[in-house]
């Protein structure tokens, strides 16, 4: 397999999530791609299969939030505060989704650990969700409120979610490494009573950590980027065929695209 790098810097929700879509949709044989993007302005993602009206759209126009939904499943994620990874891998008989996901997180706890050695705490997640049961209860509505299997944790709080989908021949997962605290203010978008709204918020804050808060000290975006494409690079052992960073070269991607 050969590794494709792409750094696509900020862009709109409604981007990001094309482009993740277009990548899985043009990938070649024996490639594996690996984006790293952020968002701008900030936007909250709704997964596949999750209805809109679980968000207050007249609050998230009035400040200027994108709403999109994603390819994948999963819940909704405000996504600001954070450096968003997409991999996309072409399925071969030899590993299963659930392998590539389980990959893919050590391949992220390995980046993060080369970001800063007090991240050698972080943990993967042992345990199932029973989903069933989970989406009954009203936080459900939120990605971030429980950990699922092999997800990144760091003491016993979610750190990193991602979601996976098969398209054509190959697997897109894409995910949230949460830089700061801004992914709890999701709560100020979602249909809930005060109420509701104020004991979902304590709990998220129960179930979620960010890299800042770990490490108490602002999160150098630029240094996080280059590491988390060399902790994916060494773990999965794969030679750059191609690495386009930020900058002209993302435009010329851009225009491929179409989007």
């Amino acid at each position: 397999m050969n590794l494709e790098i792409l750094n696509t810097g900020y862009n709109t929700g409604n981007f990001n999530m094309k482009f993740d879509i277009e990548l899985a949709e043009n990938i070649k044989k024996h490639t594996v791609v690996f984006r790293l993007y952020k968002w701008n302005p900030y936007c909250i993602s709704l997964g596949a299969n999750q209805n809109i009206v679980n968000i207050d759209k007249s609050k998230t126009d009035r400040k200027g939030i994108d709403v999109v939904k994603r390819p994948t499943g999963g819940r909704a994620i405000l996504h600001s505060e954070e450096l968003t990874y997409s991999t996309i891998i072409p399925i071969t008989s030899s590993i299963s989704a659930k392998k590539i996901y389980y990959h893919i997180n050590i391949a992220l706890k390995k980046g993060l650990e080369l970001y800063n050695p007090k991240l050698s705490k972080i943990e993967i997640e042992s345990n199932q969700v029973h989903f069933s049961e989970f989406y009954k209860e009203d936080k459900s509505a939120i990605c971030f409120a429980i950990s699922a299997k092999n997800e990144l944790k760091f003491d016993g709080k979610k750190l990193v979610g991602s979601a996976q989908r098969k398209l054509g021949n190959c697997i897109l997962q894409h995910g949230s490494i949460l830089c700061g605290p801004n992914h709890l203010r999701i709560i100020d978008y979602l249909n809930l009573p005060g109420d509701k709204a104020k004991k979902i918020e304590k709990e998220i804050e129960n179930t979620t950590t960010d890299l800042q808060s770990i490490l108490n000290e602002e999160i150098d975006y630029i240094e996080l980027e280059k590491a988390m494409i060399d902790g994916f690079k060494t773990y999965f052992n794969l030679e750059f065929e191609k690495f386009i960073d930020d900058g002209q070269e993302k435009t010329l991607l851009q225009k491929q695209a179409s989007i």
